[in-house]
């Protein structure tokens, strides 16, 4: 199998283009400053994750951005500190101040001139659109949670994706499904039969961060260590310098 057997990359967007550890870190740190006790950079994000995954459990229908409002309303009362409802309101509203990771927009443009774009991410139209502005390219397909009406890990989500890119005469074949999760992305992949990339923004650290832990790991075809080492393996493999 080789990365130029595809036509189509399928993004996850946050964790994978977006850098949102770095962007949720920085959010919630005016309310990490008021626990007693400190925590770590990772176990923030794993609390975070826990009450993400569930919220978006219970409540599949939410927009992203009041959904992280009610993580960040969970996080204050696990911790034990107050939390106004404007905080949380202004944590949900941070999406659009999480930076994009240094390779991607670069990374994108080279995929650009080679295959269709498509993003599949957990977030609603309004805050996606505040980061496709860090993204540089303009993408072939957008589906977000707040279209499909449910989050990834759901089986919807793939479904949804792949009936809009059927209208456009892509099949599973022609997909190859690019993200950084495990829980989200590779193990839903997998069940709805499609290639993946994953790309390892978090090589460098343990754990899983601000993703669930998605137990047995998920089949991978392919794995880099950031989107523009897959770029240039692209650009290799089509014999470009």
């Amino acid at each position: 199998m080789k990365l130029t057997d595809f036509n189509t990359l399928t993004f996850d967007c946050y964790g994978t283009l977006i850098d949102w550890e770095s962007g949720m870190v920085a959010a919630l740190a005016p309310l990490v400053a008021k626990v007693s006790r400190p925590r770590s950079r990772n176990a923030v994000l794993e609390a975070h994750a826990r009450h993400e995954s569930g919220q978006q459990r219970h409540t599949p229908t939410k927009r992203y951005s009041e959904l992280l409002a009610i993580v960040y309303k969970r996080l204050a009362e696990e911790w034990g500190v107050p939390a106004a409802w404007e905080e949380c309101q202004a944590y949900g509203r941070s999406v659009g101040d999480w930076p994009a990771f240094p390779d991607t927009a670069a990374a994108l443009q080279v995929l650009k001139r080679h295959y269709k774009l498509v993003i599949l991410s957990n977030v609603d139209n309004e805050s996606f659109s505040l980061s496709n502005r860090r993204l540089g390219v303009t993408f072939d397909a957008i589906c977000t949670a707040e279209d499909i009406g449910s989050y990834k890990p759901a089986a919807a989500n793939f479904d949804y994706m792949l009936e809009a890119l059927s209208a456009q005469g892509i099949g599973k074949g022609d997909i190859l499904h690019t993200a950084e999760s495990m829980f989200h992305d590779h193990k839903p992949a997998n069940a709805a039969g499609l290639a993946s990339c994953w790309i390892y923004r978090r090589h460098g650290d343990e754990g899983f961060g601000a993703t669930m832990n998605p137990g047995d790991m998920p089949h991978y075809d392919f794995r880099f260590d950031s989107l523009g080492e897959m770029a240039q393996a692209v650009m290799k493999e089509r014999g470009e310098s």
